[in-house]
């Protein structure tokens, strides 16, 4: 069974998140500083640094919209062979994902930035495995506990993965599709992943990329505002996202860059919203009222388009496992 840490203790951490954030962003945005167990230091970091907060109040504004255009997964296709339906490419992904994990029947699996609990379903009705899944989001929590009300596999947990309060080698393996992006911390998000495997445990990471030494208009149009406007604390280069990975102890066994069967996603997200707006009152409503905080991010689907268009951007996947 895996025990919890008492809530006094994660609330504890939760009001000590914003201070440490600020500390960050203050060693990031100066020059002679350096992320731990990275050589140098390029990471694409937003002019206004997310934290838990504002990560979760992104994905509840734009609850209703992420559901409507996509779908229940909350994260890109994979297109493996260029002809699946977008229900299939994101069913691919989470596959793949399970695969590179070596995530079998009975085994322990914690999905970090469950979302709404799609892939950690999956992981439980079609690989047999155990599944605790975590996510910031209430509107995400409510909806996987909505669909399988008292389920015990998966686990739905509403919590911040940086003070997750879970056992230390409690997993098998642990996946975390396009969430660490999210985090203020990426040496501690990925050091927590490390102590909650048991010895040999894998993992499995889904992270947006900034290219090597990408051009200054790259940075300022593209790279980011995507950061800014989809609330990423920042974006790594693929040698600076496996020094941290070496840094907290995992082996890197591989890295796939799947950019060319994934940037699809965002044609065709980009056609269902002009779509839905030519259509629908609602997402006109929505995006002419200024109180709407992240009504920028159906600018940021065309930046990220682009991005993938001009190699600015990249999407990785890393299989490691802990020694």
């Amino acid at each position: 069974m895996i025990v919890l840490n008492s809530r006094e203790s994660y609330a504890r951490h939760r009001v000590a998140d914003k201070s440490n954030r600020m500390a960050t962003a203050d060693r990031l945005r100066s020059s002679t500083d350096r992320l731990p167990g990275v050589d140098r230091q390029t990471m694409i970091v937003p002019r206004e640094l997310p934290g838990p907060e504002s990560v979760a109040g992104h994905y509840e504004e734009l609850d209703a919209f992420y559901r409507d255009i996509w779908g229940e997964h909350v994260h890109h296709g994979f297109w493996r062979t260029g002809k699946e339906s977008v229900e299939q490419a994101v069913l691919n992904l989470s596959a793949y994902v399970a695969e590179i994990a070596c995530i079998k029947p009975g085994q322990t699996v914690c999905d970090i930035g469950s979302g709404y609990g799609a892939t950690a379903r999956m992981l439980a009705a079609h690989y047999a495995a155990q599944v605790t899944a975590l996510t910031v989001t209430p509107r995400q929590h409510q909806y996987a506990v909505s669909i399988e009300p008292g389920s015990t596999n998966p686990v739905y947990l509403l919590r911040d993965w940086q003070y997750n309060g879970l056992a230390s080698g409690a997993f098998d393996a642990a996946i975390a599709i396009e969430s660490t992006d999210h985090m203020a911390d990426k040496q501690r998000a990925l050091r927590e992943m490390a102590r909650v495997l048991k010895p040999g445990g894998r993992v499995a990471l889904c992270v947006w990329l900034a290219r090597d030494a990408p051009r200054r208009w790259e940075e300022q149009y593209l790279l980011e505002p995507i950061c800014r406007e989809g609330r990423l604390f920042g974006m790594a280069t693929e040698s600076e996202y496996r020094d941290l990975l070496e840094a907290v102890g995992l082996k890197v066994h591989l890295f796939a860059d799947l950019s060319r069967h994934v940037q699809r996603t965002w044609s065709i997200c980009t056609h269902r919203v002009l779509r839905a707006l030519w259509r629908r009152p609602d997402y006109r409503h929505y995006l002419r009222n200024p109180r709407n905080q992240n009504r920028l991010f159906a600018w940021t689907m065309i930046r990220i388009r682009l991005a993938y268009a001009t190699g600015a951007m990249r999407y990785g996947v890393f299989a490691a496992s802990r020694g």
